[in-house]
């Protein structure tokens, strides 16, 4: 028996991060299974329908890429994996294409590391780059970028890279679809007496002990890889469901309110979660000064800094820095991730985002500080 609040955030999820392992994109090994990826797809289409946005993060192209080369076994060579890896990858994104297109939807093919996510500007730019392909209606299918890394395909896991996607996008609602019912409280295959978790805190740490190791020979995440993904997920307010990926109709069922598998519930709101991080962010880099109006519209209208309403630049930052926004009288009122590092803000204060490209040289976001970006500190 689930709970209401369980129904609720299943309900009210908008943005939704779906992802879905090797072993059930490739049939366990067998090649990428093409009717399993258009179900996926079709399901995807009806929550679009529905009006939400949703990003797939996919494994498989190492797997894709043994089956072409004939290899049964997976290497462990870092250079047969990336060469694995690098012919995987063309048939994982044409067969994501052309089932999302069958289904009326656009995709794009998105690689990252989790170096991308850890470099301020680099994820800011991902950032961007994702939500403009929400806004265009295109599904951005993303994987690890394993042709180029070493790290990622030793020790990482994509259901570390969905929670780190479902931080970046801000994210209602992680989907981790596997070759598990959910989490059991001991091993199912091991102990008779184990049941299903239906619903629990995410981040609690007795879920970590009934996790176990990996279960597939063709993947590298086990559930305990799900517990602490939904953990990190949590983070930033976003809940995560871990169900069978072969579930009939489980992502609809799941917008539906249905908890199917195992709902890890965060504990604080989205908006909550990413504004208090940014409340309590101790390394302020710099500041920018505004005038009374812009203070306005950000006080009163919740809008977004735009350039021309700032008059001054204070220390020297990066873009993706937290900086503070600071009234005519010094007072702070706010603090934001920044679109533009501190040399280039000087050039554009006080200038229209129609003169951005000649001052600059190219055209960026026309925010200094985005308002999802931002917190009032006032």
């Amino acid at each position: 028996m689930t709970s209401n609040l369980a129904s609720d955030v299943l309900r009210d999820a908008r943005r939704i991060v779906v992802k879905v392992g090797s072993s059930l994109v490739t049939n366990e090994g067998r090649g990428l299974d093409e009717q399993a990826i258009g179900e996926w797809s079709r399901q995807i289409s009806l929550l679009v329908q529905q009006g939400c946005e949703v990003i797939m993060v996919s494994s498989g192209a190492i797997a894709e890429g043994m089956k072409r080369l004939g290899w049964r076994t997976r290497p462990h060579e870092i250079h047969e994996l990336q060469a694995a890896a690098a012919v995987g990858q063309m048939g994982l994104a044409q067969m994501y294409e052309t089932c999302l297109r069958q289904n009326g939807l656009g995709s794009a093919q998105v690689l990252l590391t989790h170096a991308d996510l850890a470099d301020r500007e680099r994820y800011l730019n991902a950032r961007s780059t994702l939500l403009t392909l929400l806004t265009l209606g295109v599904v951005p299918v993303i994987n690890e970028n394993d042709t180029v890394v070493t790290d990622e395909i030793k020790f990482g896991d994509n259901d570390t890279l969905g929670a780190l996607v479902a931080n970046l996008v801000e994210a209602d609602l992680l989907i981790i679809l596997t070759d598990q019912k959910g989490l059991f409280t001991a091993d199912p295959r091991k102990d008779p007496g184990a049941t299903l978790v239906q619903e629990a805190q995410a981040g609690d740490p007795q879920l970590e002990a009934m996790a176990g190791g990996a279960g597939s020979s063709i993947g590298r995440g086990g559930m305990l890889t799900k517990i602490l993904a939904a953990k990190r997920a949590a983070g930033s307010g976003a809940s995560t469901v871990i169900a069978w990926g072969r579930e009939s109709d489980a992502m609809v069922r799941i917008k539906q309110g249905e908890v199917i598998g195992t709902l890890l519930l965060a504990q604080t709101g989205k908006t909550h979660a990413r504004k208090q991080w940014m409340a309590d962010h101790l390394q302020l880099r710099g500041a920018v000064v505004v005038d009374a109006g812009a203070a306005h519209k950000l006080l009163s209208e919740g809008k977004s800094l735009l350039p021309i309403g700032m008059t001054g630049v204070e220390g020297e930052f990066s873009r993706g820095d937290v900086i503070a926004v600071r009234d005519e009288h010094g007072q702070e009122i706010a603090r934001g991730l920044a679109n533009y590092a501190s040399a280039e803000a000087r050039l554009i204060c006080r200038k229209p985002s129609s003169d951005f490209e000649k001052l600059l040289g190219y055209a960026a976001e026309p925010e200094m500080l985005h308002r999802d970006n931002l917190v009032i500190t006032r």
